[in-house]
């Protein structure tokens, strides 16, 4: 059976498994330097990268705040959660509505734009295989003495897409034992 993207809209839609379409992407790697993977692909091949890349983020990331709907399938769109880009008060018609959270019913424009780098990533090579000789490092080169480093592995989700998904939430395997401070 044939892959069928269904793109969240931003109403929790319990059928979805993207945040992105295709045309989404087209209309990102227009302006993106090294395109050249997603604008070879399929469209099938876009739509698989992009079903994943959704994936990956989801089970990569904790987003702030809650989910709309517990019937939804994936992790946007949320309510309560923090946006640090828009003022704490606005106006609204003839009031004033404190708070600067994303609106619940949509998915911010940066969780599309992060899905479609990421397929794009995906589509370049397995971001969730382990690459030859990871973790492998020379102690000695003179006698070609081996080892091991825990440390020395690709990361599934690039630096890029975590830096444009930081604003909302917080990579789950970070693995710093920190924790996230938030208050409500």
């Amino acid at each position: 059976m044939a892959l069928a993207l269904v793109k969240e809209d931003g109403t929790g839609r319990a059928d979805a498994n993207s945040y992105a379409s295709a045309a989404d992407g087209d209309a990102y790697h227009d302006g993106h330097l090294y395109a050249s993977a997603w604008t070879a692909a399929t469209v099938e091949n876009k739509e698989k990268a992009l079903v994943m890349a959704s994936r990956l983020i989801d089970s990569q990331y904790q987003f702030n705040g809650f989910k709309v709907s517990g019937g939804q399938a994936l992790q946007w769109p949320r309510i309560s959660c923090p946006d640090p880009d828009v003022n704490a008060t606005e106006l609204v018609g003839i009031l004033w509505r404190a708070g600067n959270y994303v609106d619940s019913n949509i998915v911010p424009k940066v969780v599309v734009d992060s899905t479609c780098e990421l397929a794009r990533e995906l589509l370049v090579s397995d971001r969730t295989a382990a690459p030859p000789g990871e973790g492998l490092r020379y102690e000695n080169t003179s006698t070609l003495e081996q080892g091991f480093d825990k440390t020395d592995r690709r990361r599934v989700i690039p630096r890029v897409v975590q830096a444009m998904l930081g604003k909302y939430g917080q990579l789950l395997s970070a693995g710093s034992g920190n924790v996230r401070l938030m208050r409500v």
